[in-house]
Order: C-alpha cells, then sequence, then structure tokens
C-alpha cells in the first residue's frame, strides 16, 4: 500500500472533476509527499500551485476548492492550506494500521511494483580495463551500478548487467609487453620492469604460464607475435582476477562485450560509420583547436567528423585519426548502437570521475544511433579517500601501487565495503574510514542498520522467553488488533514504514540507490528510538508480559520493520543478520 501514491490520485481526481481542461501532463507534476514539518500533518501536496497558472487562478483559490472537496473524506480528519498553497493532510490512525496489515501481507513484495513495466534497461558499470586487479578507484561505481540494477528490478525493470571489455589498444599491448617479463623471469631471467610497464605481482602466474605452455618458444619468435599470445593469455587470466574480485562483493555481470568484436573489416564501428553517412550524420571538415590544451583527438587537419553539436553536444566528434585507425569515440558510438539493436531503449552508464567530459557525448552519440527512440543516463563516481581515524590510510599494496578491491573487503567485509559507499551521493567526493566502519557504535551507518534488524529479531526472542505461551507466528502477527496502536510513537513509526514504496519509487526514478541507504538507516534510527522510549514508558514496550495483545500488536509492527530493513539492505547487496557478535 502506498499512501502517497493513493492520494496522489485522489487529488489528481479532484482537480479533474473541478477543472476537466487540465491536460495530464501537466497533472503529472502533482505530488503528494510527506511535509518538511512534521507538524504540519501527515501528507502535503504541490497540486495547487502546479495548477493555479494554467487556470489563471491564485494557488490558494485553487488549494481552497480542494480543502472542502477533502474535508468530507472520511480518513482525513483535517486539512488545510498552508503558504502559498500547498495542502497538508491529517489521516485517522486507521489508514496507518492499513499500512501496516499491507507490510505483513507483503511481506518481501512490500514497495515492489511494476513502474518499469518489464522494459529493458542495460546498466553498464565497471567496464574497467583488464590490464589489473580491481582497484579502489573500481569499487566504487561497481557497488553503485550493482545496487542501481537491483532497484531498477526491483521496480519491475528487465535489467541486464554489463561490462564493457577494454581489450583492445595501447595500454593492452603493454599489458602483453610486461607479462613477457614475467615469462623471461619464470624461464629464470632477472628482469627490469620499465616505467609505464604493470608491475603487479598478479602477472607473476601469467608468466609462469606461459613457460609452462610455451617453453622457451616465445623467445625464438618474432617480438610482436610473442607480444600478441602473452598478452592473450593475460588478458584471459585479468578478467578471471576482476570477475573473482567482483564476486567478493556479490556483484556478477550478465554480459561481457569485447570492445575487439566492434573492430575489423565489416565490424560494428565500420557498419555503425556507413549508417552515419547514409544518415547525413557525418561530413568531412575541420575542428576548431580548443581552449587550453588539445586533446588527444584532435588534430588540424580535413578529417571525418559526427554532427554531434546536432544532438547536443558541444562540439563536433572526430571519428578516424590520420593513421586510418578509430577514434575511441567512433568504438563508443558503434557500441551504443549495437546496444539499441539488441533491444534496449534505456541504457545507464556508471562512470569514474575522470570521465565527466563523457557526459554529452554519448547523450549525442545514443539520441543520434536510435534516432531518439533511446535515452541514456551517465552516472558519475567521484573519488573515494581511504582513511583510517580521519587520517590518510596507507594500506599493504600486493598489486604494484594499487590499493586493490580485495584489498578494502579483506579488511572491513563486504557488507561494510557495499554499504559505505552507498551511504552518499555517487557524484559527492566520500571518505572511507576503515577504523569508523568497524566501530559497534551509531556513528557507524551499516552497524547501525544491521544493529537494528538484529534488535528487531531479538525483540522476538525476548517475547518467547517472556511470554511462552504468546503465539507470535505470522498468522497471529496477520490477526494482531492494529487499533491498540494508537500511541504517538507507534503512529510516528508506521508513518515511516509507510514512505518505503515512495522512497523505492523516487530512488529508482532519480537512479540514485543512496536513497535506499538514507531511508533504511532512517527507520533504523526510529526502532532504536522507540526501544529507548520503552525504557521509561512500560506503555511503549515491545514485549508487555502485562499486556498480550498490546504486545502482539506491538511484535507485529516490529515484524515489520524488520521486514523492511531487510527489503532494502536486499537491493543495497548488504546482509541482514538475525545477531551480531
Amino acid at each position: 500500500m502506498d499512501i502517497f501514491a493513493l492520494f496522489t490520485t485522489r487529488v489528481i481526481e479532484a482537480l479533474r472533476a473541478d477543472y476537466p481542461q487540465l491536460e495530464n501532463e501537466l497533472l503529472a507534476r502533482v505530488v503528494v509527499e510527506p511535509p518538511r514539518d512534521p507538524a504540519h500533518g501527515d501528507l502535503s501536496t504541490n497540486a495547487a500551485m502546479v495548477v493555479a497558472k494554467p487556470l489563471g487562478k491564485n494557488p490558494r483559490e485553487v488549494a481552497s476548492g480542494l480543502v472542502e472537496r477533502f474535508k468530507s473524506t472520511p480518513d482525513v480528519t483535517s486539512v488545510e492550506v498552508a503558504g502559498p498553497g500547498f495542502i497538508n493532510f491529517r489521516l485517522v490512525d486507521s489508514i496507518w494500521h492499513q499500512v501496516l496489515r499491507a507490510v505483513g501481507a507483503q511481506g518481501e513484495n512490500f514497495g515492489r511494483s511494476d513502474l518499469g513495466k518489464n522494459e529493458r534497461v542495460n546498466v553498464e558499470f565497471v567496464s574497467a580495463n583488464p590490464t589489473g586487479p580491481m582497484h579502489v578507484g573500481h569499487t566504487r561505481g561497481a557497488v553503485f551500478g550493482d545496487a542501481l540494477a537491483s532497484l531498477m528490478a526491483w521496480s519491475g525493470y528487465d535489467v541486464t548487467r554489463e561490462y564493457y571489455i577494454n581489450d583492445t589498444g595501447g595500454q593492452t599491448i603493454i599489458l602483453g609487453q610486461s607479462a613477457m617479463l614475467r615469462y623471461r623471469e619464470a624461464l629464470g631471467e632477472t628482469i627490469d620492469i620499465p616505467p609505464g610497464f604493470y608491475p603487479g605481482d598478479y602477472l607473476v602466474p601469467v608468466g609462469k604460464a606461459l613457460a609452462s605452455e610455451y617453453g622457451r618458444s616465445l623467445l625464438d619468435m618474432p617480438e610482436q607475435e610473442a607480444v600478441l599470445i602473452a598478452r592473450e593469455a593475460a588478458l584471459a587470466a585479468m578478467m578471471e582476477l576482476v570477475k573473482a574480485d567482483l564476486a567478493q562483493l556479490n556483484i556478477h555481470h550478465d554480459v561481457f562485450f569485447s570492445e575487439r568484436t566492434l573492430h575489423g573489416q565489416g565490424g560494428d564501428i565500420q557498419s555503425t560509420l556507413d549508417w552515419l553517412r547514409d544518415e547525413g550524420m557525418v561530413y568531412e571538415g575541420r575542428l576548431e583547436p580548443p581552449k587550453g590544451k588539445a586533446p588527444e583527438e584532435w588534430e588540424d587537419r580535413e578529417q571525418t567528423l559526427f554532427r554531434a553539436t546536432d544532438y547536443g553536444d558541444d562540439t563536433d566528434r572526430a571519428l578516424i585519426k590520420s593513421d586510418g585507425s578509430y577514434t575511441y569515440f567512433a568504438a563508443d558510438i558503434a557500441y551504443h548502437r549495437n546496444k539499441y539493436l539488441r533491444g534496449f531503449k534505456h541504457m545507464i552508464n556508471v562512470l569514474g570521475a575522470d570521465h565527466s567530459g563523457y557526459v554529452k557525448r554519448l547523450q549525442a552519440a545514443v539520441k543520434a544511433v536510435s534516432q531518439g527512440e533511446a535515452d541514456i543516463d551517465v552516472r558519475i563516481c567521484q573519488l573515494v579517500r581511504l582513511l583510517k581515524n580521519g587520517e590518510p590510510f596507507k594500506m599493504s599494496k600486493r598489486s604494484g601501487d594499487l590499493v586493490t578491491l580485495a584489498d578494502v573487503v579483506d579488511e572491513v567485509g563486504a557488507d561494510a565495503t557495499r554499504f559505505m559507499l552507498l551511504f552518499r551521493r555517487n557524484d559527492a567526493s566520500m571518505d572511507f574510514d576503515f577504523a569508523l566502519v568497524k566501530e559497534q557504535t551509531r556513528d557507524n551507518p551499516v552497524f547501525y542498520v544491521q544493529y537494528a534488524h538484529a534488535r528487531a529479531c531479538s525483540i522476538f526472542r525476548t517475547a518467547e522467553r517472556d511470554m511462552p505461551g504468546l503465539d507470535a507466528s505470522p498468522a497471529a502477527l496477520a490477526g494482531a488488533e492494529l487499533e491498540l496502536l494508537g500511541s504517538a510513537a507507534d503512529i510516528e513509526l508506521i508513518r515511516l514504514l509507510g514512505a518505503w514504496p515512495r522512497t523505492v519509487a523516487a530512488a529508482t526514478i532519480a537512479h540514485e540507490p543512496h536513497r535506499i541507504a538514507f531511508y533504511v538507516h532512517e527507520l533504523a534510527g526510529a526502532l532504536h528510538g522507540f526501544w529507548a522510549k520503552g525504557k521509561d514508558d512500560p506503555q511503549l514496550r515491545f514485549v508487555n508480559p502485562s499486556s498480550p495483545k498490546l504486545t502482539l500488536a506491538r511484535l507485529a509492527l516490529v515484524d515489520a520493520v524488520r521486514q523492511v530493513i531487510r527489503n532494502g539492505l536486499g537491493i543495497l547487496g548488504v546482509s541482514a543478520p538475525e545477531e551480531l557478535s
């Protein structure tokens, strides 16, 4: 039961009854949400301010008419106009009891919806160069992308998790050369790894595997041929390492797309370029040099350019370099056309902080190759600073100059890693304090939320111990007399539960899984606060042997809180333990 969606529908129906000329597009801007100050009521709507100007009326005049309509509604105790035209509602307690029953009835499905209408969405995330293990810079994007994919699936989208393998270009050649050095090392040579090569020990097994398979024969081959063999072995090994690293965070992709498949005669880049020419989206011309330093793709010459400015970009983009090879952007266009041709009209790309300049060009590419049918949202994950007790923290680096994903998970665990990286907006830089996430205090957000779930479970164990004759089975909870939950503390907690479906929907639409982390943290705080009140007021205790019916109703409330916390943590990919050591 989404109380906010229910009243949004009622408000829109009232507006349609009074003003049938209002268009659906305008009415879609009407929202019902919690008021900023809970003292103002249970619900608040902007409806009058949305429609007043098109109607040529004063917002308070429109609001007053709506108020008159809702005064006679049985489940509304009061309704009033506030400020410039907001309408605030106070609801009867029975509404909140219905919400609580809905949580109990729907259980793990409470908050799920068909918002996505089973439309296909491609969430591409991580997509790191397969030149080594995942490092901490990739970890935030990995966790964010996986949680966002789960959130979209929760809201009814058909989600595909995709990893774009950058398995072509100069960096892969350097990887092959680095693997060749480790191959020589495995044959007994003393090696010196030059600057710019990959120095990590993770290539040592690759060198040993090459030595085992080829003996000394690679040394007898032309260097270029040997490096290509070493590159293929290293790329395969690195992708297995990447998958293993991601698995430590329970992240698994559905599709691993090789960039190399786009290249070559008859590949997607060539066919996409031909299609762009046929559609008049490319031309031969010159680019003005950008202000400041020139990017790698700019060359002062006549060249093949994509009309990116026709699709919202700041400049047209080069597609072919002077040596005849394709630019990175040409591959990007072909790749996103490939996604579109695979049936994805919704695309989400999760990129690192150094890719913020890619947003407009990718949006232009998708708009062009889909002829406006598809959309893309590029989410940028900002940098993470590692701290311990507030000071910069240098961990042991087992992979050259990298702090790896595995290092972080080994230090604090998968749950803490995931929750803490999601407990902040993706586009804001953040500090990750290893000391904080190990504390068992309210200052540690992941502990605070998991402890709330464990506390809810312990309340049931307390009831079983102190009231052994009480039936607290799911069937008994479903039949509890929820009308007994009439205190301000009860209603406040149920009201927060009622916000869960709206929170999920809003987070889905905004592509912001941090809203889920914020919500479960707030819900955990509300449960802890209620428990503290019970220490002073016996009537607010969850387990009260002198009041079996009230206890059963409170257990229904605790069970609902437990369920919603578990639902939220499930979206985030974090466990909900029943006990904490």
